[in-house]
């Protein structure tokens, strides 16, 4: 009787699935191997992650990978790794190799970076916000990491990417494998997992907080090797304080102090704790003067002397006027401090154009100020009568979406209302202020709840708070414009009062 031929261990140069030929082994972990490869049919390197050959037998741990795949799979967001494919190849002798496919990240891992030491606060509060508004990101599709660690973040050019969902797993599932055992790294882990609470959002947001603490302190607030030393150091009621970091504002502390609150109910979500970090990040912004100025102050122009010409006096129709106050519509904060700082630019070469303008022969209109000494034998021509810009602040009116809401006279019906988010919604898709794929998931939700209304009166109070939170979410996490959120959110709002 024949000896099944073994199969031989992966090698550079290998071919993986008859499409990804192995490159070299560029990390290694307890579960699995990380390759860097090419994939032969679309042409591009990638990582793929290979399941520990001493695994690789036990189906639990090949359904391990493969969930991690399909969680991942789900998020399409810039600080999560994107995943590409998922697949088995099954040897002659029936051994299965289990590989998920990943995209290349070019960097250093968080926890590489924080062997340096702490990271300056405002460093560290920009990675753990990136890494807040991936987390949720995933719950909102339902999914929690459960393992959100420095070695689980890659330091890129493009910001912080949360790796590895191998232990992921969805809202309200049990949070302990089939022998009861818990998943994770000890120092990370939140209090309610040693007691086996089906997994929440919750759990991520703890997570988060330790990850906070360590990037501001170079170490967790409770470090533990073991479970052993995790319990033991639970068993302290107090929750340490974040106190010795040059110039942390005290916002940064609170919202740490509350991730790693005992209680889950008692933590913010991870979306919330990317707001208040994010807001801590705003006035170290070196243009946040300019965008919280209504107007722009230019500075004077001061004309060299000229040469005595005749003197041309202007007409009063041809005097210039003072274009209508105009603002564009609002935009998210970074393109805000972009667009200021461009028209101020515009504002400066205009001035500057207007006065080579006045030097090159024309006399400017006279508006009170001292009149220029043309000679001894000229007359000063009268005083032309020529509107002056008002020294005093105009209102400026509401920023508003190009393709604004008609305002509706009287009591809105439920079905005006809705026409009315309907056209907001393909308006901005179509300019690009609302992402396709966040219009499609509203314009889905608004006629779900239209739908219901078939049926006989529905209380809308609920349904429309719920649809009012989903686009602030949508706001914060940057797939719909502000001023498209303002608008929709005044929309929403008269559909809750709607006949």
């Amino acid at each position: 009787m024949a000896t099944p031929q073994m199969t031989a261990p992966l090698q550079p140069g290998g071919l993986l699935a008859r499409r990804y030929r192995l490159i070299d082994n560029i990390g290694a972990g307890g579960m699995s191997v990380i390759w860097r490869a090419r994939d032969e049919v679309l042409d591009r390197v990638v990582a793929v992650k290979v399941l520990a050959p001493s695994l690789a037998a036990d189906a639990k741990f090949r359904d391990m990978v493969r969930e991690e795949a399909r969680a991942a799979a789900q998020l399409v967001h810039p600080h999560v790794t994107s995943v590409h494919d998922y697949g088995e190849e099954i040897a002659p002798d029936g051994t299965v190799t289990a590989f998920v496919v990943m995209e290349l990240l070019a960097g250093e891992e968080l926890e590489a970076r924080l062997t340096e030491g702490p990271l300056p606060w405002a460093e560290a509060v920009e990675t753990c916000a990136q890494v807040a508004e991936a987390l949720a990101a995933a719950h909102r599709l339902g999914i929690v990491h459960r393992d959100v660690t420095p070695a689980n973040i890659m330091m890129t050019s493009v910001g912080a990417k949360v790796l590895d969902f191998g232990i992921a797993t969805h809202v309200g599932a049990p949070d302990e494998d089939e022998e009861g055992d818990t998943f994770g790294t000890p120092a990370y882990v939140a209090p309610e997992r040693l007691d086996g609470t089906p997994a929440q959002p919750a759990t991520d947001t703890y997570c988060l907080g330790v990850l906070l603490f360590e990037t501001l302190t170079g170490h967790p607030p409770y470090p533990a090797d073991t479970w052993e030393d995790l319990t033991r150091a639970l068993e302290d009621p107090e929750v340490p304080r974040l106190v010795g970091v040059p110039g942390l504002p005290a916002a940064v502390a609170d919202i740490c102090f509350r991730c790693l609150a005992r209680n889950p109910r008692d933590r913010p979500t991870a979306r919330q704790v990317g707001e208040v970090l994010r807001d801590q990040l705003l006035p170290a912004d070196p243009q946040a003067a300019t965008m919280l100025s209504p107007t722009v102050t230019l500075p004077t122009v001061t004309s060299p002397p000229a040469t005595p010409d005749p003197p041309v006096k202007l007409p009063a129709e041809a005097a210039p006027e003072r274009a209508p106050s105009h603002r564009p519509p609002r935009r998210s904060r970074r393109t805000r401090i972009a667009v200021g700082a461009a028209a101020s630019v515009v504002a400066l070469a205009a001035a500057v154009l207007l006065g080579m303008s006045l030097n090159s022969g024309s006399t400017p209109p006279q508006t009170g100020a001292p009149t220029t000494d043309l000679g001894p034998a000229t007359t000063p021509p009268p005083p032309t009568s020529v509107p002056t810009p008002s020294t005093e602040a105009q209102p400026i009116p509401p920023p508003a979406p190009s393709s604004p809401p008609v305002s509706p006279t009287g009591p809105p019906s439920v079905r005006a209302v809705i026409a009315e988010i309907d056209r907001l919604i393909d308006a901005g898709v179509a300019e690009g202020a609302i992402r396709k794929d966040a219009g499609q998931d509203l314009d889905n939700l608004v006629h779900n709840l239209e739908s219901k209304l078939t049926s006989g009166p529905v209380d809308l109070t609920q349904p429309v708070a719920d649809l009012r939170t989903k686009v602030t979410q949508r706001v914060l996490e940057g797939s719909i414009d502000r001023a498209y959120g303002d608008a929709l959110d005044a929309s929403l709002a008269r559909l809750a009062t709607a006949a």
